[in-house]
């Protein structure tokens, strides 16, 4: 390290400025003012995601889910606006797009997760018009609410790729929604809704499942398991499905089709030494420190643990990495652990939501004392008043209440 030198060098260095970028960097400036941050992040806007199946639903505005996110970065912290390269765990430095090399004594990488609409032939084409539209978009997302308003008769296709993708409720919240709006305008009738899921159970949680299947039957939804989108054919309106774990393909004509794309970890890091053997960030699941590298932490969409890619999971695991990186800079046994807290606001209509929340293991574990199987409009109130406050207001600046959660004995 002839250039040990000339390497800008800080105290923690944290790649990515999302829920659990910021959310980390301003608990640890909070926490210890004394420390030199520096977030590593392209992005000039920031969004606030799970909002965007209201979108989808014209609930909300795409602009009401957006902020600029240099008035999001903490005070005193240094914001890198560029992408990374790769990593160099042994000189404890990572490499940025321009060439520039950062050190670090501590590093936090939580970059999210990568969309791969690349992976199905035909969909970057076509996303955003023919019908073809997709609530993980930004620009996609007021699109379904435009193609749902619309649709008074015909077929509408929802889909779901092969786990894991980040908040894996996602896709059937869109054929709730839809469905739920077409029964209000006395149109459902005129539609043949379907949802195509490559894997073979509408939840992870199987505590959950009966509801959520109760409430496909009750829109007459047809559910196609085992069923995976390979290509899209948006001037014909066609998509074509692989049955999974065979060469049989399906085709299927759609008025509407609602795509959720492939996901991985992003690039840089699934090719880089940090990635576990399915290309995942490596971390120990209770400590979230690398199980190599031990200057190295992680958290969000990327890592490689069990839990579910949601941003509860980020919000419980931000103060348990900021508590760990802090331990581990004063020398430390490592004090925070995480318990593999996810939540998912199933919105099975509107005004009803089905609050599924759980741990490692699919443990039940809910924050409050209700059934949580039964759709509520209080969980509604949450998911479009409180948790879109919660964001912006708590989370982001490192004042996130810890609401307790506690394991349900039966499931």
């Amino acid at each position: 390290m002839a250039e040990a030198d000339h390497v800008e060098r800080y105290s923690v260095v944290i790649v990515g400025g999302g829920a659990g970028g910021l959310s980390v960097a301003a608990r640890l400036r909070r926490q210890n003012p004394g420390l030199t941050i520096a977030v590593i992040d392209p992005s000039s806007t920031h969004a606030y995601q799970p909002a965007w199946t209201l979108v989808g639903a014209g609930v909300m505005t795409t602009a009401q889910t957006l902020r600029q996110e240099g008035g999001l970065i903490p005070p005193r912290v240094t914001w890198l606006r560029e992408g990374v390269h790769s990593f160099q765990p042994d000189e404890h430095s990572v490499t940025l797009e321009s060439g520039k090399v950062v050190g670090y004594h501590r590093l936090v990488v939580c970059p999210g997760i990568q969309l791969n609409w690349g992976q199905i032939p035909g969909l970057k084409e076509t996303l955003g018009r023919n019908g073809v539209t997709s609530n993980y978009d930004r620009d996609s997302a007021a699109y379904t609410w435009e193609c749902v308003r619309h649709l008074g008769q015909g077929t509408a296709i929802f889909t779901q790729p092969p786990m894991p993708i980040k908040c894996a409720g996602a896709p059937q919240k869109a054929v709730y929604l839809s469905s739920d709006y077409w029964r209000r305008e006395g149109v459902l009738h005129h539609i043949n809704v379907h949802f195509c899921m490559a894997g073979d159970a509408l939840f992870g949680v199987p505590y959950f499942v009966p509801t959520l299947q109760k409430t496909m039957d009750y829109y007459g939804v047809n559910v196609h398991q085992k069923e995976n989108l390979i290509a899209v054919d948006g001037e014909k309106k066609e998509a074509t499905f692989q049955r999974v774990g065979t060469d049989e393909t399906v085709v299927r004509s759609f008025d509407m089709l609602h795509v959720v794309p492939p996901q991985s970890a992003p690039d840089f890091v699934k090719n880089s030494v940090l990635a576990n053997e399915n290309g995942w960030l490596d971390v120990d699941p209770q400590t979230l420190r690398h199980k190599k590298y031990d200057t190295i932490f992680g958290l969000g969409d990327v890592i490689g643990t069990s839990n579910a890619k949601t941003a509860a999971a980020a919000r419980d695991q931000a103060p348990i990495v900021a508590e760990n990186v802090l331990n581990s800079l004063a020398g430390k046994p490592l004090s925070g652990h995480y318990d593999g807290y996810g939540a998912c606001p199933l919105t099975v209509a509107y005004g009803r939501v089905v609050l599924a929340e759980f741990l490692y293991g699919g443990k039940v574990a809910p924050s409050f004392p209700y059934d949580q199987r039964k759709p509520s409009r209080f969980a509604w109130f949450l998911k479009t008043e409180v948790f879109p406050r919660l964001y912006w207001y708590g989370m982001l600046k490192g004042i996130d209440p810890k609401i307790k959660h506690k394991v349900l004995n039966r499931s």
